[in-house]
């Protein structure tokens, strides 16, 4: 086996098993990984530079193809209701038969980090079948320094191999396509997809099982900081507004999906951003939409015009089309990826109901509930039959990538916003004036200036009225915002309309927490939502 690149000459592949490879690219630029990916058919290159990929059938994560092996490690601490489990067997299998099936090829090697902080950080090693495979994990995850790869020991290994596929019968998977994590031994097997996303949110799922042990609440989320280190957290699901309301030109990007916050303030886990193109612009996002003409970028799964042009409008591949590049390929990126305690949190939903407010302020108990409940809805007419917005739970805001039970999440946060005085908001980045189809998308100018009045503390200073439904308290003036609008009910035609959509949606969250119930105090259950009234 031929051996190209910088590794460590004690903790090689052999280590891991790996002995009939071909030939093994250790920690490999961009430029590169260019060549290979381009030499193999694996890629092209768009117009302004960006590799462009695409990943076949799999256009997204695979949630019901991942495993967590069962054994004395996991078996009282993982959220089995949330997991699915593979036997030890199993696994040991499955990492023997890929082994073998990588016999004759090449690979591509990195070493790299999970966390900013030092103090909790996660060395990773990662083996890929695919080139691009590896620059995109290069982009997505801390890059060491050269010095450092010398003396590199990781502590976690993702093996990534999409022409392997599982067998059922065998591996325990219920397809050809499998995500099987060992957090005993902290290995993670990818097989049957060429969606490389699964990558690095096996190293978020890894850090959300480890850290908490540690006292480190790990979080779905983007986070940017002040000048005044007034720093930001965002969670929300995809199609919030995560990503594009983090990436403020006014204020210092820590990250853009994955975070952890521990004793030293919050720190990304990540080197680099993932964001989703649909519908892209330079005149919205122009942050955003510079990566997307840069070497080094990877374009996944977007459509290129005759000038190989990407047409960030066409989602006849598939609406999830992304792109993957370096956090400092945004110019006001932390390089450190950490800052202080947060002074703001935000909760980001995308309500195509028509029923929230803009913005609203939530008690400690209220943001809780909320974070726990995780909501945000998809729009009528993704799939078929589908005829009226539908409510999404995801808990956390990001159940496939939490091993534990939420309530552990939940305790931490709710303890650290106490324990440092945070203010949190929940942001409705979705409908206004009436449900998806009959009202229209929130103005994302309305929402940053309800975001920046929020950050510099002007917000929580000003009069609120109680939401007659959620019982959260929502302003009724904000500086160069359409008063109106912080009024959803009077933004309806029907006001009985509205109220009877509250009624539904208020429904759909309490149905949903009743799985929290015996796991939250009384405090949380009091800030449930109900209809109280009829708003006047």
């Amino acid at each position: 086996m031929a051996e190209f690149g910088t590794r460590n000459s004690v903790a090689g592949s052999e280590i891991f098993g790996f002995s009939g490879i071909n030939n093994l690219y250790w920690n490999m630029k961009a430029p590169e990984l260019y060549e290979y990916s381009l030499c193999k058919g694996e890629a092209n290159i768009a117009a302004g530079g960006a590799l462009v990929v695409d990943t076949g059938e799999h256009t997204g994560r695979s949630p019901k193809d991942k495993f967590i092996v069962k054994d004395a490690t996991t078996e009282n601490s993982v959220w089995w209701d949330n997991s699915a489990a593979m036997t030890p067997e199993q696994f040991a299998l499955l990492k023997e038969d890929m082994i073998k099936h990588a016999e004759g090829m090449e690979l591509y090697a990195q070493d790299l980090y999970g966390g900013a902080d030092a103090s909790s950080q996660l060395p990773v090693r990662v083996f890929t079948e695919y080139a691009w495979h590896s620059l995109f994990i290069r982009n997505l995850l801390r890059r060491p320094e050269e010095k450092e790869l010398l003396n590199f020991v990781p502590e976690m290994t993702i093996v990534d191999l999409p022409s392997f596929k599982a067998d059922p019968a065998r591996h325990g998977s219920r397809s050809q396509t499998i995500i099987a994590c060992d957090f005993t031994n902290k290995v993670v097997l990818i097989a049957g997809t060429s969606y490389a996303g699964e990558m690095k949110k096996s190293v978020f799922s890894m850090l959300n099982f480890l850290l908490p042990e540690q006292g480190i609440m790990p979080m779905h989320c983007s986070a940017n900081n002040g000048d005044s280190d007034d720093a930001a957290v965002f969670f929300g699901l995809s199609g919030t507004g995560k990503t594009t309301l983090s990436a403020d030109a006014s204020r210092t990007l820590v990250g853009d999906d994955e975070h952890g916050w521990g004793p030293n303030g919050i720190f990304n886990f990540e080197g680099g951003c993932y964001a989703k193109t649909i519908n892209l612009s330079r005149e919205a996002e122009p942050e955003i939409f510079s990566t997307t003409e840069r070497f080094g970028t990877i374009l996944e799964n977007v459509v290129l015009d005759s000038n190989r042009v990407p047409n960030f409008n066409d989602g006849s591949k598939t609406e999830n089309t992304r792109c993957a590049y370096p956090i400092d390929f945004i110019p006001n990126a932390s390089e450190a990826g950490r800052a202080g305690h947060p002074k703001n949190i935000i909760m980001l939903t995308a309500d195509a109901f028509g029923v929230l407010p803009p913005i609203a302020k939530l008690t400690g108990a209220q943001a809780m509930y909320h974070f726990l409940s995780g909501y945000t809805a998809k729009v009528a007419g993704t799939e078929k039959g589908v005829t009226e917005p539908q409510a999404t739970f995801s808990t956390c805001f990001g159940a496939p990538f939490m091993p534990r039970h939420p309530s552990e999440y939940g305790a931490l946060l709710k303890d650290l916003i106490a324990k440092h005085d945070v203010d949190c908001w929940l942001v409705n980045t979705g409908w206004t004036s009436g449900p998806y189809g009959v009202g229209h998308r929130m103005p994302i100018k309305e929402t940053r200036a309800l975001l920046t009045a929020a950050l510099n503390g002007t917000l929580k200073n000003g009069a609120f009225r109680k939401d007659a439904n959620f019982g959260f308290d929502v302003p009724v003036l904000v500086a160069g915002v359409d008063t109106a609008i912080l009024d959803p009910r009077g933004t309806w035609e029907d006001p009985l309309a509205y109220d009877a959509q509250a009624a539904k949606l208020v429904e759909m969250f309490t149905n949903n927490f009743r799985r929290f119930e015996e796991h939250v105090g009384n405090e949380v259950m009091d800030a449930a939502p109900e209809i109280y009234s009829a708003a006047e």
